[in-house]
């Protein structure tokens, strides 16, 4: 008979019990999306009490939010490592990066990637860590914004990288290309091809701009 983990913790191997609820929540994320996650399953899983999830969280959302918040700094950390590059490496380089680390973000986190910028499932003015971790995440994208367009950058130079790479991204997960591209392996390598097509466009076009007039630095 399997005894129901009542307590703050649960063994020494998995850590606290709130890591394995987190855990557990992202792989039923990533098994059935939203729907297949609820406070009960998650305890069932875990081989807790029903009641233990909320020592931790205070609802379903709650845990959503959670999610949120690390998926929202852990691509924030890897945008923030590839324009990092910028010291050693050349722009081509840099852009290349950044493009990758995103699309490789979300094929390799599909449930949270598909929750964060769902305001129905987690409403960021309810969470100021969600806040927090979402800003660090633009900021990058204006960084990398300002790397390719000097300090003439403006909101629509980042929404326009942005949603390149977004858009690729959820091509590649829920899109067509998802059936025609069936592993990991495969987006991830059609992915870098379109980064690098991308990238050619991107400086050709900068590159023009600068030549033709200094205010014609518009995407």
């Amino acid at each position: 008979m399997t005894r129901k983990v009542s307590g703050r913790s649960r063994t020494g191997e998995t850590g606290t019990l709130r890591d394995d609820l987190l855990r557990i929540s992202r792989e039923l994320l990533d098994e059935g999306g939203p729907a297949a996650l609820s406070m009960r399953e998650v305890a069932r899983r875990a081989g807790c009490t029903h009641q233990a999830p909320y020592h931790y969280f205070a609802n379903r959302e709650a845990i959503l939010a959670a999610l949120v918040e690390a998926g929202f700094d852990e691509l924030a950390n890897r945008l923030g490592e590839a324009r990092d590059l910028v010291e050693t490496e050349d722009l081509r380089t840099v852009v290349e990066a950044s493009g990758n680390a995103y699309v490789e973000f979300a094929l390799t986190n599909p449930g949270v990637f598909r929750i964060m910028f769902r305001r129905d499932m987690c409403d960021p003015a309810r969470f100021p860590g969600v806040q927090a971790s979402s800003r660090r995440t633009y900021d990058e994208l204006g960084r990398l914004a300002r790397i390719n367009f000097g300090e003439r950058a403006i909101r629509e130079h980042e929404t326009a990288l942005w949603a390149g790479v977004h858009g690729l991204a959820v091509l590649l997960l829920d899109g067509l290309m998802a059936d025609e591209l069936p592993s990991l392996e495969d987006r991830l390598a059609y992915a870098r091809q379109v980064n690098r097509l991308g990238c050619d466009a991107l400086l050709l076009r900068r590159d023009g701009a600068k030549q033709d007039a200094p205010g014609a630095w518009f995407w």
